[in-house]
């Protein structure tokens, strides 16, 4: 629903994803905020900002893979792993600069989910998903394995990015880096879902059989979408690997991959903005949860291992599935609720039917 005195007489105006002048003023104020916390930032929170930027980065690609094609991925944080691993074995072992395999990574990792994607012709849902993850344990054993290139357990260390004379291994400057690439990738992800091929890869989650009735090329637009997601996961481990200037196995778990569909499922599928929700929500819920295990331990020393390893993963887990099943939409069904309702008021709204 627009906004009361909103009229668009163009199809262009109506696609158009600002459309008031209110909402341009936001929009830049919003992006001038962005790009200027460093100056009054503190260092713990550049970093926890940068890494929310390499996470919304990842899932936009798991958002156009799940939330756009319904191709259900549960091995995404081992492709984000292929495009780190690509930074860091280009740069460290052949001396290729770290410029050049930002977009060498993003290619390599979508090469690697569309061989991984190959199953999608004969496997759906569940089945997939296991194929995914089947594709998670091959990729990290290959990190761990092939010592001479990878460096096994250890992992390899970076050289941090220079541009002109600016030291981006510097928290404040590698963040604008991490912002500017998170507003590109929020840019070319909401602009995919509204092209012939986001439209495609909709009517292949809505319905297969009746897209592919329609003469859409199921197959290929599943491979597409592998494609497409995982380039945005190799980006998202580029930018991984030059913020924290080391890269090993352990960095990308299988339990990764859950929590990255799991901010997808709480912010809601096939949104942009949904991406955001969800992952600032659990990114923040990790930050609370820093704050309350201290005291909870020293309110129950005798269980103090316990809270610290598990705590997190019962709030994580019981939040994940109390959406499921109370508000499987997400949290940007609920902004768009509140939206329309202050928009309508004081006449009557009748939510979801």
């Amino acid at each position: 629903m627009l906004p009361g005195g909103l009229m668009t007489f163009k199809y262009e105006s109506d696609m158009a994803i600002v459309r008031t002048r209110l909402q341009w003023i936001l929009l830049c104020l919003g992006l001038v905020l962005l790009f200027a916390f460093p100056l009054t930032g503190s260092g713990y929170w550049l970093s926890w900002l940068t890494r929310l930027a390499v996470t919304i980065v990842a899932v936009l690609g798991l958002h156009i893979l799940t939330g756009l094609c319904g191709q259900v991925s549960i091995g995404h944080a081992a492709f984000i792993g292929v495009g780190a691993y690509v930074a860091a074995v280009l740069s460290t072992r052949y001396g290729i600069n770290g410029w050049l395999c930002l977009p060498l990574s993003g290619l390599a990792a979508g090469v690697v989910g569309v061989f991984f994607g190959l199953p999608s012709l004969r496997l759906r849902m569940f089945y997939l998903a296991m194929s995914t993850l089947a594709a998670s344990y091959i990729i990290v054993w290959c990190f761990r394995n092939f010592d001479s290139l990878t460096g096994g357990f250890k992992g390899l260390s970076l050289d941090p990015l220079t541009l002109g004379g600016i030291d981006l291994g510097n928290h404040a400057n590698f963040y604008l880096v991490a912002m500017a690439i998170m507003v590109l990738a929020t840019f070319v992800a909401k602009n995919i879902q509204r092209t012939t091929v986001g439209r495609a890869f909709v009517a292949i989650r809505d319905n297969e059989l009746a897209a592919e009735v329609n003469g859409i090329a199921v197959f290929r637009h599943k491979l597409l979408a592998f494609f497409i997601g995982c380039v945005f996961a190799g980006v998202a481990g580029w930018l991984w690997a030059y913020s924290q200037l080391r890269v090993n196995p352990e960095q990308f778990r299988i339990l990764d991959s859950i929590w990255y569909l799991g901010m997808l499922i709480i912010g809601g599928m096939g949104s942009t903005t949904g991406v955001f929700m969800g992952a600032l929500f659990l990114r923040l819920l990790e930050v609370a949860i820093d704050y309350i295990i201290p005291p909870l331990t020293d309110a129950f020393p005798s269980i103090a291992t316990q809270l610290h390893v598990s705590l997190g993963l019962i709030l994580f887990g019981t939040i994940i599935v109390a959406f499921m099943l109370f508000q499987p939409k997400g949290l940007y069904f609920l902004w768009l609720k509140l939206k329309t309702y202050y928009r309508i008021h004081p006449y009557s709204f009748v939510g979801e039917t």
